[in-house]
């Protein structure tokens, strides 16, 4: 299929194509009709039908334009056009929906025509909140804090600086799958989005002597991101293996009344990352409260952010405790994800034959289940990786 600027030739060319039941022109030749008297070009019977369907495509115009207007931008309608959308004449049927359907999303992929502005850009609250409730196991603060804290600073007409969330727990309880979740519910593309900028500390900056090219290098696709979008997301995987002065590049983003040079081309720009960093002391301090008679969900941010934030900026072997952000209380919020239990990491071995149209029975997901590793020794309480590998142990079970 053809991209880009040749896209509407190419649309173009279909209309001129014969749709199926369409008559003939009038006047046009038969092959069998043809006679040996001479003729000039212009009455070539090709010639003749082409000349048939431009004045086709130009009859429609007005007709095509119409429809095309109301889908792009239904809210201007008026009686008017509703009575130019009855008019005898060419039928959207024969046009085809398909072709208006074609030109509308190549018309959307570079111009403003959805409700929010921007068509990249879904905001799908309510998706957002139903994958955390639905898809999202054993993290009810996680589900307490991020859709309020991420719908109302997207509803805030002009907020003063982005929105910085610093995920913290162990491997595999959700801390990626919550970021990929972000990305899904408030752009069209999820991760893929070209208003969502994804790194990898070890991946993009894994050497600290080109740390100055890697601040250049960060600078300038930030800006590159939000002169594209006026809403972003930047995801940072290994959040303590940055560097502090790699980090420094965010600083003004994060600062309120940042100078404007940074932030005009985007207005809402969230920053979220991702870290093991101290997702032993939260295991510790739940493993505590849990033998204390605290249910699990009676745990609260009171119990827990106090403990994380202190031990993030004592940690001497890690530079995102001692960034700027950390340092300058940057960091809006720090959400901890606790350690998954049996319970949990059934019901992910559930999600996981869900997702691959798998059969399986409570037994399976037991099966499953048991060939995890549990700590601590003694209690045995918690999955050593979360639900990290459950795919292919699913693999490894079936084959």
């Amino acid at each position: 299929m053809l991209r880009g600027p040749w896209r509407p030739l190419w649309l173009f060319v279909l209309l001129l194509l014969p749709l199926p039941g369409a008559p003939e022109p009038s006047g046009a030749s038969r092959p069998w009709e043809e006679t040996d008297e001479p003729r000039s070009a212009w009455a070539w019977p090709g010639f003749q039908r082409l000349k048939e369907r431009l004045r086709a495509a130009a009859a429609l115009s007005k007709r095509y334009w119409t429809l095309f207007s109301r889908q792009v931008w239904p809210d201007d309608c008026d009686e008017a056009e509703e009575g130019a959308a009855g008019s005898p004449g060419w039928r959207l049927r024969l046009l085809g929906q398909r072709y208006l359907d074609l030109l509308t999303t190549w018309y959307c992929s570079f111009r403003d025509c959805c409700p929010s502005g921007d068509c990249r850009i879904s905001n799908n609250f309510t998706g957002l909140e139903w994958d955390l409730n639905v898809r999202l196991h054993g993290q009810h603060l996680v589900r307490q804090l991020l859709l309020s804290t991420v719908r109302g600073y997207l509803e805030t007409p002009q907020p003063d600086k982005a929105l910085a969330l610093s995920f913290h727990g162990w491997s595999g309880t959700g801390k990626n799958f919550v970021a990929r979740m972000l990305a899904e519910n408030l752009y069209r593309d999820g991760l893929r989005s070209s208003c969502v900028r994804m790194f990898i500390a070890t991946i993009h900056f894994p050497h600290i002597k080109y740390v100055d090219l890697y601040k250049e290098q960060l600078k300038g696709q930030i800006r590159e991101t939000q002169q594209l979008c006026h809403q972003t997301l930047f995801i940072f995987d290994e959040a303590e293996k940055l560097h502090p002065r790699l980090l420094e590049v965010l600083g003004p983003h994060l600062e309120r009344r940042a100078p404007e040079d940074d932030r005009a081309e985007s207005p809402w720009t969230i920053f979220v990352f991702l870290s093991n960093l101290r997702g032993n002391i939260i295991n510790e301090v739940v493993l505590k409260l849990l033998k204390d008679g605290w249910s699990r969900e009676e745990i609260t941010m009171e119990h827990l952010e106090p403990h994380l934030q202190a031990e993030i900026v004592e940690t001497i072997d890690n530079g995102f405790g001692h960034s700027c952000l950390v340092r300058e209380n940057l960091i809006d919020y720090f959400i901890p994800f606790l350690p998954l239990e049996y319970r949990h990491v059934r019901l992910c071995a559930r999600d996981a034959f869900l997702s691959q149209e798998l059969l399986y029975t409570e037994e399976t997901l037991d099966e499953i289940a048991q060939m995890m590793v549990y700590v601590p020794k003694e209690e045995q309480l918690f999955s050593s990786q979360g639900c990290k590998s459950i795919s292919q142990r699913i693999s490894y079970f079936l084959s």
